[in-house]
């Protein structure tokens, strides 16, 4: 049985506990920040509990998330790999990957089956038979296909014709090039009289002639990676289209990128060619009496007089997993964009990396070709440069061996500090009888500044303008003891 009494004492406890819990939420409501920090886990919980509630009344659409993540500004790392990594030598490149493949284990190496003798005249006679029936190849896979398809054009399309091979990854690559090649191996091709050497009356000219009737040699074209950044513009394609679909043209290409199949339309990619005319005007005609009256878009493109466009691609795959060593033989191996080709691009990396000290744009080879086209004076006057640049290297440290800080690395990489003042270069020039006065010293250094050999900028306050070589501490010292062994 419940007693009143008891009823009175539980009233009075719960009076109790009402009062403690009004004084705590006004202890609450008046703490500030730094109270709150200190409150007790509990309590800390019901409060951001309470806050997100309160911030999560308006809810976000996906619509509306995402042009808030879309105005947001993605923040880039400074840190660029090209920059941190000093770049490789061809002949630092070629040691490196001798010295890998020699470290790897004595297991047999991979070779693709199309690199077999037996498999590849099987396959280079198919290649032939499709060319015959009005397709181009078009190459695909992994690994550089140079090899194989250079071997296809000297075993087997040389027999049959005309053979233009064009190294399209070469950055000094343009479509001009490719034309003019055709012009030189083809001798019975008549001559531009009057009608211009622009690149479009260039391929005109090459399509009438293989166009025409009467006995030719047919033209085969070997190009590596069509996909190049010369022969992905709307008019190399264009001008490329009108030779792929004349009759006595076969094209045989190449892709690496992995968007390449973008570049064609599908009605490009699916055209085919006409056929062959034919010598004689009476088997013309026979053949004409046998054969089906032409379609309507036949008849409309040759009333127009603007023959058909396009390429017939047959698609191939020929992986090889061969590396890519000729291919990158131009371009900056630790760069991780620097195997694209030509354009506007190239010049803005170039032209960069030249302002950043040219480093990456002079090598070794390059230097003493530059050196070996220069008088006496200036060779001197290099190895006077290229001494106190050295010594000041040695002098702080940053030329050490492997294992040397970052520190130590970032100011190798900075060649600018160990640079020479242009002041105390010529006093020193004076000294040596290289220089008598400051005409003769900058004429010297002229040809220098020209090639990228020796780079100027102007110092800090007080010093002036300051040269250096962009060349890393050992290509240096072998260029020098080379030029000292010479002299």
């Amino acid at each position: 049985m419940r007693r009143f009494g008891d009823d009175q004492d539980m009233s009075s406890d719960g009076d109790e506990v009402i009062e403690e819990t009004e004084e705590e939420l006004e202890e609450e409501e008046e703490s500030g920040p730094e109270d709150f920090l200190t409150t007790t886990p509990s309590r800390g919980k019901r409060r951001r509990a309470a806050e997100e509630d309160n911030h999560n009344i308006i809810v976000q659409t996906a619509f509306d998330a995402y042009f808030t993540h879309a105005t947001t500004r993605s923040r880039t790392s400074a840190s660029v790999f090209s920059s941190l990594v000093p770049p490789l030598a061809a002949e630092e490149y070629a040691e490196a990957i001798a010295s890998a493949s020699k470290r790897q284990p004595s297991l047999p190496p991979i070779q693709a089956s199309v690199l077999s003798e037996s498999t590849r005249d099987l396959l280079f006679s198919r290649f032939m038979r499709e060319l015959s029936e009005g397709f181009n190849l078009l190459m695909y896979g992994f690994g550089s296909k140079r090899r194989i398809l250079n071997d296809f054009a000297s075993t087997y399309c040389a027999k049959a014709g005309h053979v233009v091979v064009a190294n399209a990854f070469h950055p000094d690559f343009s479509l001009k090039d490719l034309l003019s090649s055709i012009e030189r191996a083809v001798p019975a091709l008549p001559a531009a009289e009057g009608q211009g050497h622009t690149p479009e009356a260039q391929a005109r000219r090459i399509h009438d002639f293989f166009a025409a009737p009467g006995p030719k040699r047919h033209l085969y074209l070997i190009i590596h990676n069509i996909d190049s950044a010369p022969l992905r513009t709307a008019r190399a394609k264009s001008l490329l289209a009108l030779l792929a679909l004349t009759p006595r043209i076969h094209i045989v290409a190449s892709i690496d990128h992995i968007n390449a199949p973008l570049l064609w339309s599908t009605s490009e990619c699916a055209a085919r060619k006409p056929d062959p005319p034919l010598s004689s005007s009476l088997s013309h005609s026979h053949a004409h009496s046998h054969s089906p009256s032409p379609s309507p878009d036949d008849t409309h493109t040759h009333t127009r007089g603007e023959p058909r466009r396009g390429f017939a691609w047959l698609w191939h795959d020929l992986t090889t997993l061969e590396p890519y060593d000729f291919e990158l033989a131009y371009v900056d191996r630790t760069s991780i964009s620097g195997a694209h080709g030509g354009g506007p691009r190239k010049k803005a990396d170039l032209s960069a990396l030249q302002g950043a000290g040219g480093a990456a744009a002079m090598t070794e080879t390059a230097a003493l070709h530059i050196l070996a086209s220069v008088t006496q004076k200036a060779q001197k006057l290099f190895v006077l440069i290229g001494s106190t640049q050295l010594a000041s290297i040695e002098d702080s440290g940053a030329g050490a061996a492997a294992g040397v800080g970052e520190r130590e690395r970032e100011r190798e990489r900075d060649l600018q500090q160990f640079g020479m003042g242009y002041d105390t270069l010529f006093t020193q020039a004076r000294d040596n009888f290289i220089a008598t006065n400051d005409t003769a010293l900058r004429s010297l250094l002229g040809e220098f500044r020209d090639h990228g050999l020796v780079v100027s900028e102007q110092g800090t306050a007080g010093v002036g303008e300051v040269l250096w070589i962009p060349l890393r501490k050992e290509r240096l010292a072998s260029v020098l003891s080379s030029l000292k062994v010479d002299g």
